[in-house]
C-alpha cells in the first residue's frame, strides 16, 4: 500500500493549472453545443415542438464554438 497523498489542485503550477482550466472549459463549451445540436435534430425529426428552434439552435452551438476557439486557445495537452 502507497503512503503517497492523492495529488490536489495546488500541487499544480500555474501553468498547469491554466492549461487543465482552460481544457475544461473548452469540452463545457463543446458539450453545450452538442447538446443543442441534439435538441435541433429532436426538432427536426418531431420529437419536440418545433418553433424555429433547430435554426437558432444551431446557430447558439456555431457561436458557443467560434467564441471558446477564440477565448480558450488551440487545444493543449495536460
Amino acid at each position: 500500500m502507497s503512503s503517497r497523498r492523492p495529488v490536489s489542485w495546488h500541487d499544480f503550477s500555474d501553468q498547469q493549472q491554466l492549461a487543465l482550466s482552460q481544457e475544461a472549459l473548452r469540452r463545457a463549451a463543446e458539450t453545450l453545443a452538442s447538446h443543442a445540436e441534439l435538441l435541433a435534430r429532436e426538432m427536426e425529426g418531431g420529437a419536440l415542438i418545433d418553433q424555429g428552434g433547430p435554426d437558432a439552435l444551431r446557430l447558439f452551438a456555431h457561436v458557443i464554438r467560434a467564441t471558446s476557439a477564440d477565448a480558450f486557445g488551440p487545444v493543449l495537452r495536460a
